[in-house]
């Protein structure tokens, strides 16, 4: 049976880093060629096993080297970017970025061939054949899994200010949705995905995820594919929430903020019995606030992106993404979001390229 243990939670602040990725042709348009690149030619050495596909043939994935902490995240991401793209080039690919390309239409593309997509495509069906989605997967290792559980816990109300920085999906299958992330309500269409709950132990989850394996409900602890949770096979705690990207440093900022939030949660965590989260949006317990709650958070990200603004977790009232952000960077000691927040979103600057310069400089300005 395909899950994870306790005894994985051993490591406190390591760090990895996947991110999903477009293979398009010389216009810049998806195309079919994750065969070529995972199967049939030698990646260069730094992605021997940290190369591969995802549901459809136009989309690979890779994961950079497990780091001890943030100092190695920068060089780590850019050398597997540059790696990857060199080795796109010397099979006549190119590389895009984006939380959805828009110029893929789903209908058009082929899926992967591997059993376990397979098996998905005929278990989840029409939500599962339309998933063109890519996004940024950020691990951090924590050295107990009780621990884990309840930093994932806490971290859930974050997934919507992440998402909000970081929104770059307004079009999908041709059309502009009217969203800063169609990626995440696209990906929401597949089961056990978006706003977990909380979970009150690492046995509570660990039951669960036994649970949805044993009853068929998934093939593997892998498909439990919520915006945050324990991982249980690595002994971390995975932020799933960020839209795929073009620029590393958009990257760089969410890994930063990411690492920051979980050594906060994980000192706090053992500075108390019964830890309380910080007091920067109120006083409240993101554990204890309904999920219906975050999830009211988490469509705002996905409609409005920058302009978000949330319910706090005192639930007294709303802050907007910018006070987030200022809060953030000055208790975390961080600056990269704040930079994000700065610039031009990459849902906005979509629109604009569109606009102003058509569809194939849209298509060019999410190459790598």
């Amino acid at each position: 049976m395909d899950v994870g243990s306790s005894e994985e939670f051993a490591e406190l602040g390591t760090l990895g880093v996947e991110e999903e990725f477009f293979v398009v042709g010389e216009d810049g348009v998806p195309t079919a060629g994750t065969d070529r690149l995972v199967y049939e030619a030698t990646p260069p050495e730094l992605l021997e096993g940290r190369l591969d596909h995802e549901l459809f043939k136009f989309v690979v994935e890779t994961q950079t080297p497990k780091l001890d902490g943030p100092d190695g995240a920068p060089d780590a991401i850019r050398d597997v970017r540059a790696a990857l793209v060199a080795h796109a080039e010397a099979n006549g690919y190119r590389i895009a970025a984006a939380g959805l390309h828009p110029g893929a239409r789903w209908r058009e593309h082929e899926h992967a061939e591997k059993d376990r997509y397979r098996a998905q495509l005929e278990r989840i069906q029409y939500p599962q054949h339309r998933n063109t989605t890519a996004g940024l997967h950020v691990h951090v290792g924590v050295d107990d899994a009780d621990k884990a559980v309840w930093v994932a816990n806490q971290l859930r109300w974050h997934m919507p200010v992440m998402l909000a920085l970081g929104a770059n999906s307004p079009f999908w299958n041709g059309y502009d949705t009217g969203l800063a992330s169609a990626r995440a309500k696209i990906f929401e269409g597949l089961p056990n995905t978006g706003m977990p709950t909380a979970f009150n132990s690492y046995e509570e989850f660990d039951r669960f995820e036994r649970l949805m394996v044993e009853s068929g409900g998934i093939s593997d602890r892998g498909e439990l594919w919520y915006d945050v949770r324990p991982h249980s096979g690595h002994g971390t705690v995975e932020v799933r929430a960020p839209d795929g990207q073009s620029d590393p440093e958009v990257v760089e900022a969410f890994v930063e903020y990411t690492h920051a939030l979980v050594m906060d949660y994980a000192a706090r965590y053992e500075d108390s019995a019964d830890p309380e989260p910080p007091e920067v949006f109120g006083d409240g317990d993101a554990a204890g606030l309904r999920r219906e709650v975050l999830d009211e958070n988490k469509w705002r990200a996905t409609r409005y992106g920058h302009d978000a603004s949330f319910v706090r977790r005192d639930a007294a009232g709303d802050v907007s993404l910018g006070e987030v952000v200022d809060r953030e960077c000055e208790r975390l000691g961080v600056s990269g979001i704040r930079d994000v927040f700065d610039a031009e979103s990459g849902t906005a600057r979509q629109r604009r390229v569109l606009a102003e310069d058509g569809e194939r400089a849209l298509y060019e300005s999410l190459v790598l």
